[in-house]
């Protein structure tokens, strides 16, 4: 074998990069999820206030993940500030969306409209979306086909790309498994012929 062979290969074609963003209501477990695939540590993880911007590396692509939160003095307030989430959403590859499987009846009504608000959005609307249906470990959690039923997913979802997953703290690999699926779609994106 050639010395040449082994030492000038040169470095490895890069990795693809996709611009997400992330939304969900405030406690629905944006932040920690993110910060548990970027191995932070747990202690550090706080409510994001605006937003932030996390470069979530993947064997095969990285993700830049746009988490969209709300500002402290607005936390009770918190429905007020969602308006805005549009304004962060130019440039977008794909969506994820993080709910509270085991929230109140009002909470996950509030989830729920603001999800369909997300997929009839003309900047979102024809983007892949990941749909995470999180604290799975908790007594309460909805069962991923009470969550499809009660978000009237299959209808309003028709033709879309979207992929529904249940996911929580304790089981990263799922969670990991669960975006790997969102990469095969963002890849899948990238070789769709353009139209003029």
């Amino acid at each position: 074998m050639c010395f040449r062979a082994l030492c000038c290969k040169g470095p490895p074609p890069p990795r693809p990069e996709y611009d997400l963003v992330c939304i969900g209501l405030t406690g629905s477990g944006k932040t920690s999820l993110l910060s548990q695939l970027c191995s932070e540590s747990p202690e550090n993880i706080v409510s994001t206030t605006g937003f932030s911007i996390k470069a979530v590396p993947f064997q095969n692509a990285i993700l830049n993940v746009k988490e969209l939160g709300v500002p402290i003095v607005v936390l009770k307030g918190a429905d007020n500030i969602r308006k805005y989430w549009s304004r962060y959403y130019q440039g977008s590859q794909g969506v994820i969306f993080v709910l509270d499987s085991a929230s109140s009846e009002d909470d996950l009504e509030t989830a729920r409209n603001e999800l369909h608000s997300a997929l009839q959005h003309p900047q979102l609307c024809t983007l892949p979306f990941l749909i995470l249906a999180n604290h799975q470990d908790k007594p309460a959690a909805r069962s991923i086909q009470e969550i499809k039923k009660y978000f009237e997913l299959e209808p309003l979802a028709r033709g879309k790309r979207w992929i529904l997953k249940p996911c929580s703290l304790d089981d990263m690999e799922a969670v990991k498994d669960s975006f790997s699926l969102l990469i095969n779609l963002l890849e899948e994106r990238d070789f769709e012929p353009s139209r003029m």
